[in-house]
């Protein structure tokens, strides 16, 4: 444990000292040049009239861009902060969010996993929210959604949240605060390495979990949400102009899901498998917890889904009706296939297909109709639960709780039916620059832009989270001895019990 404080301390130190350097004094200057004739003043801004109140009125309902301060004649804009609607739509979005780790995801892992290893489950949500939040406030953010040097890198523009205030960022939003835009996207940062918990559920050590999350968020997510989401991301299609690649992601199908997903897989291949798996049951310990903690992440995901408009406007409300029928349609599906071929349709089933539905729907929630929805809906119900049901036990690994088999199968399938069904009749963003890739038929053009996003995507996640945990690894250890395992973690690890008598 003192090692991985170590490495946390020398990562903050580094950011500190990088942040320092871009704010100390500027070198001397040359000598100044002769001084050129002085440019003409500058006229005073305007008072608007009431027609260009109206209008930054109107822009405010429509979340456009304000329109006082970008008429002609140097009027100015009265309206200089960020709008009440749409501000308070994100706070409850980011709220939400939260809600779908703490205590969501946390009551959902936990029921699934043997009563000795509960507490251990919620202490990495925990900590990981925290972990985080520090690596946010010191450069994630700023590694994100600052402006970079190129599409692939941001920069440390932004840096302990410097100059991330109330005024909005109109690079995203137009209308909401930057601080609070800062805030909803942290919380998407805290999720993601929360989902790679559950393929390593029961057997690694709490210490290397920190480790591992530390690096991987500053190797695999980081990287890849600016790629996505930045605003020059090298694979932003809808808002990037020169995008190198033309893909779209609402929600998080590549920055999310098939990236925690398929990091989930390759640390369960490297950790191994528990003990005694294969040999004897490993059933839940309380499918009463994992059923309440499914419907928290199923209300938390409005914030995910209908939250990552960034407004409350009309391309919200479409992600939120497409989100609630994919996501119905497929707990029912999965269950149904459960049904036919093992007999009964369990409680596990209706859950599982509910998170693969909120899975699958994710990149796609914002750019498809309803119908497409339903479509993703039956898919994500029967796909994912093949893979759970029958690739796992086929193929052998140990994905404790089915993190690639919901999140990387159900990440990859979304990604793909995204470019599919995505249409301009759900979102007309799709047509600022995307014109020539979404054609309203299912071999459009950007059908070929999503697989190159994907392959990206797993490339970056199966190679980066290979090294990661090798170094975890040969530093301080991945695995805690056998009979901790075997005792379990919550006594061992955190010196607490879930449940006494």
């Amino acid at each position: 444990m003192k090692k991985v404080f170590f490495y946390l301390s020398l990562l903050l130190t580094l950011t500190l000292a990088t942040h320092r350097s871009t704010a100390a004094d500027p070198a001397p200057a040359a000598p100044a040049a002769p001084a050129a004739p002085a440019a003409p003043a500058t006229p005073p801004l305007k008072d608007p009239t009431m027609e260009q109140r109206v209008q930054d009125l109107e822009a405010y309902i429509n979340n456009a861009a304000r329109q006082g301060d970008t008429a002609t004649n140097n009027v100015k804009s009265n309206v200089g902060v960020a709008g009440p609607g749409h501000n308070a739509w994100m706070m409850t979005s980011s709220a939400l969010v939260l809600f779908m780790t703490l205590p969501g995801l946390a009551l959902f892992y936990g029921g699934l996993v043997r009563r000795k290893n509960v507490l251990s489950v919620l202490a990495q949500c925990f900590g990981i929210t925290g972990l985080v939040a520090i690596m946010w406030w010191l450069f994630g953010y700023s590694f994100v959604f600052a402006d970079g040097a190129t599409p692939w890198f941001g920069s440390f523009k932004f840096a302990l949240l410097a100059g991330v205030d109330s005024t909005p960022n109109t690079n995203y939003a137009a209308w909401v605060s930057h601080n609070v835009f800062s805030m909803y996207q942290m919380m998407f940062a805290i999720i993601t390495p929360a989902l790679i918990i559950g393929a390593i559920a029961e057997r690694m050590k709490f210490s290397a979990i920190l480790l591992f999350v530390a690096l991987w968020m500053a190797l695999v997510y980081f990287p890849l949400a600016h790629w996505v989401w930045g605003i020059d991301g090298a694979m932003n299609g809808v808002w990037n102009a020169n995008a190198l690649i033309h893909s779209i992601d609402f929600a998080g199908g590549t920055v999310v899901h098939m990236s925690s997903g398929w990091s989930a897989l390759v640390l369960c291949l490297i950790l191994g498998k528990r003990l005694g798996f294969g040999k004897y049951p490993m059933p839940p310990h309380s499918m009463v917890l994992c059923m309440v903690g499914t419907g928290m992440l199923w209300v938390g995901w409005y914030g995910f889904n209908a939250g990552s408009a960034t407004a409350a406007d009309g391309v919200a409300a479409q992600a939120f009706i497409t989100t609630t029928m994919a996501t119905a349609v497929a707990s029912f599906a999965w269950a149904v296939a459960e049904w036919i071929m093992k007999g009964k349709p369990s409680i596990l089933g209706f859950c599982s297909g509910a998170v693969a539905g909120l899975v699958v729907i994710t990149p796609a929630c914002g750019f498809v109709t309803v119908s497409g929805a339903i479509v993703i809906g039956i898919v994500a119900g029967v796909v994912p639960f093949l893979a759970c049901a029958y690739l796992k036990p086929i193929l052998g690994y140990d994905d404790a709780l089915d993190t690639f088999g919901v999140h990387a199968v159900g990440g990859t399938l979304g990604a793909f039916l995204t470019g599919v069904l995505a249409r301009n009749s759900a979102n007309a963003n799709l047509a600022t620059n995307l014109k020539a890739f979404v054609t309203d038929s299912c071999t459009q053009p950007l059908v070929f832009e999503q697989l190159k996003a994907m392959a990206i995507t797993v490339v970056l996640a199966v190679v980066m989270t290979a090294v990661i945990a090798y170094i975890v690894k040969f530093t301080i250890g991945l695995r805690p001895s056998e009979e901790v395992e075997t005792a379990g973690l919550d006594l061992a690890e955190h010196g607490e019990e879930g449940y006494h008598g």
